[in-house]
């Protein structure tokens, strides 16, 4: 990337995450706002002004601030109305790959797989590869820059002060000066808040790691692929629904459901010899449902099936969280002990 004059920003994950939350809440938003209203179309006759054509303006103004303008600001601004703009645009991937147009069943599927890429985008952005002398200290730059005009939270000063701790030579110098004499910022929360949203996570992780919880998103697991499989049999989908173009989609989420059954049923059988490595076995089957079996779901039930999903990323929330810490050289890492040992929670 180098070679480019690229060099990856430090902090690009959150920026990321904030264009895939803001267009995702923006087709969630439209798709509601549409079916209250009863579809209604922009113009007469035969013009419509479709409402991609507004993303494709809101995603041009945002390249147009990130281009225009310098700092933090400008970064969050362009990251939402870009984000709003993409929810505008992609909402209406049923008009762009279908002659049936807005209502075309498989939509729902494709956006949620474009959401999905951006969501792994975000995390490989943020991920594990540490970022080299050269990078460090351009982003301590890019910090500092920005601390002259909005100033810099303790919090945000310490990080940059990190960046360059291993940076030798006349850079880390001026930086350090430059950190220095930016102003004080507040941190946009005030203090009560920061303190509630910090007892919630501590809460929150505790409540993920207590045994009891741990054992219902196990559980929920192996069941939630036999409850698919049960389901379909029962309404008889397949055989019922032969000519409808689901039909690919239903055999799709069957075969999703028997390898993530199988998965979990062998992640059980592991438990007591290996819990790190049944673990990994539960995160792949979870993972296989999200990034695989939703598609499909979504392609059949439309945007019905968000309920499951919510379900689906709690699940995996507690699975990963206790894969991590399973993982050697974790802060939080214990002895293995099975789902029932009373020694956690």
């Amino acid at each position: 990337m180098h070679r480019f004059g690229l060099v990856r920003a430090a902090n690009a994950a959150s920026y990321l995450r904030g264009f895939v939350l803001s267009g995702i809440a923006t087709v969630l938003v439209t798709r509601a706002c549409l079916a209250q209203a009863g579809y209604p179309k922009v113009g007469s006759g035969n013009l419509h002004i479709a409402h991609a054509l507004w993303g494709g303006l809101l995603m041009a103004a945002g390249v147009v601030i990130a281009v225009a303008f310098l700092g933090r600001p400008a970064r969050m601004w362009a990251t939402m109305v870009g984000g709003v703009g993409f929810g505008l645009f992609i909402d209406e991937i049923g008009k762009l790959v279908n002659k049936t147009g807005y209502f075309y069943r498989p939509a729902a599927g494709l956006i949620y797989l474009t959401f999905a890429a951006l969501v792994l985008l975000s995390q490989w952005t943020g991920g594990r590869t540490l970022l080299s002398p050269r990078e460090r200290t351009v982003n301590a730059a890019s910090v500092a820059l920005a601390g002259i005009t909005s100033g810099l939270t303790p919090q945000e000063r310490r990080a940059a002060v990190r960046l360059i701790e291993e940076v030798d030579g006349e850079a880390q110098v001026a930086l350090l000066h430059l950190l220095t004499a930016a102003p004080d910022r507040r941190p946009a929360a005030p203090r009560p808040v920061r303190t509630a949203a910090a007892r919630a996570r501590t809460v929150a992780g505790r409540l993920v790691a207590h045994r009891v919880v741990l054992r219902v998103a196990v559980c929920y697991l192996v069941a939630r692929g036999t409850l698919t499989l049960a389901g379909v049999i029962a309404d008889e989908v397949i055989t019922t629904h032969a000519g409808e173009r689901e039909t690919g989609a239903v055999a799709a989420v069957v075969c999703c459901a028997v390898v993530s059954t199988v998965l979990g049923v062998y992640g059980m059988g592991r438990l007591r010899r290996d819990r790190m490595a049944a673990f990994r076995v539960f995160n792949a089957a979870v993972l296989l449902d999200i990034l695989a079996g939703q598609f499909f779901k979504f392609t059949i039930n439309q945007f019905a099936a968000l309920s499951g999903l919510a379900i689906d990323l709690l699940v995996a929330w507690v699975i990963a969280t206790e894969f991590r810490r399973l993982k050697p050289g974790s802060p939080d890492r214990e002895p293995a002990t099975d789902l029932g040992s009373p020694g956690r929670g």
